[in-house]
């Protein structure tokens, strides 16, 4: 079978095992929760990797900088419902911190991606 690039990028394999994390963690929340952070949430955290992999697709670096950039703004949002989910006691401080320190990994990964794309264009 066929591995395409962003298949075989480590932040990107990051961003899925976050992704299966948080739908694990947020099957968990209130239902009445189902259309609101629970939905915001997961689209959020599945944003990360699939802008990962359009940007693969982008021809200039500049191009694939740009949506490693939208990754990272979104792995900040990320961050953003975890802290309200944390305030809201949907998660556990335990939760909230193994959660926390992925999103810091991931954070890094991809500032070191968007770096050496732009070095090279």
């Amino acid at each position: 079978m066929y591995v395409f690039s962003f298949e075989k990028l480590e932040v990107w394999k990051e961003a899925i095992s976050l992704s299966k994390d948080v739908y694990k963690i947020t099957s968990s929340f209130p239902s009445d929760e189902k259309f609101g952070l629970v939905s915001q949430i997961r689209r959020a955290t599945n944003s990360i990797g699939a802008n990962l992999a359009e940007g693969t697709s982008r021809i200039t670096n500049k191009d694939k900088a740009h949506f490693t950039n939208i990754a990272f703004s979104t792995t900040m949002e990320v961050l953003n419902h975890l802290i309200l989910s944390k305030e809201l006691n949907f998660i556990s401080e335990e939760q909230y911190l193994k959660l926390r320190e992925k999103i810091y990994k991931i954070s890094n990964m991809l500032n070191a991606l968007r770096k050496s794309q732009l070095k090279n264009n």
